[in-house]
């Protein structure tokens, strides 16, 4: 091969691969695959928290025994201890009932329908607690006295009030007319008679000026 055959054969090489370079260099590179992004993680839901379960709806009865527990008094749960003869023979050992009866009508009827709560009335009569509420129911049994619930410096306690004064002999204890040897001859017209007998005026005097009770 001649040196000019050679060099022809070099140019067409040369040619050649300047011809595939040209075609590689056209073709487009290999798109490239975009990972994929990561994805936030999924929101965790928060759980609903625990309520608390809703009161139970009371009926009408259970209101009424809630109210009445939270009222009762000390001298409620005495009275449901005792039998009504209990409350009806009530007597305090050495004490003269009916005077001391009569001692609480006094104090009650110059409060009028003010009445007077129990705790005062047995610490001025010098009474226990116990013996006091025993008394109390006795007298309302007996129709002398109305007891009215109330609430007293964050406790429910008794107001007494006075509905009548029981009857005693005590005002007449000392009248004439009680052994008065004519006394079956006495009439408003006749002529002995309680309008003109000095025997009456002498005592109805002598009662009037006697010191009132000390209250």
């Amino acid at each position: 091969m001649t040196v000019m055959d050679k060099a022809e054969k070099i140019r067409l090489e040369i040619a050649e691969l300047k011809k595939k370079t040209k075609i590689l260099e056209a073709k487009p590179a290999k798109k490239v695959t975009k990972k994929a992004e990561t994805k936030p993680a999924k929101k965790v839901t928060k759980k609903a928290e625990t309520k608390p379960p809703k009161p139970k709806k009371l009926t009408k009865k259970e209101l009424e025994e809630q109210k009445r527990i939270a009222e009762r008094t000390v001298e409620d749960e005495l009275e449901e201890q005792l039998t009504e003869a209990e409350i009806e023979n009530f007597q305090i050992e050495k004490v003269d009932m009916e005077r001391l009866t009569n001692k609480i009508c006094d104090i009650l009827a110059e409060r009028e329908s003010d009445g007077m709560l129990q705790s005062e009335l047995w610490k001025k009569l010098k009474l226990s607690s116990r013996d006091g509420s025993r008394l109390s129911l006795k007298l309302e049994r007996m129709g002398t006295i109305n007891r009215e619930k109330l609430l007293e410096n964050d406790r429910w306690t008794y107001k007494l009030i006075l509905k009548k004064t029981p009857i005693s002999t005590q005002s007449i204890e000392n009248s004439p007319c009680l052994v008065c040897t004519v006394e079956q001859k006495c009439s408003l017209d006749g002529e002995i008679s309680p309008k003109t007998c000095q025997l009456i005026e002498d005592w109805v005097i002598a009662e009037y000026k006697k010191p009132s009770k000390a209250k």
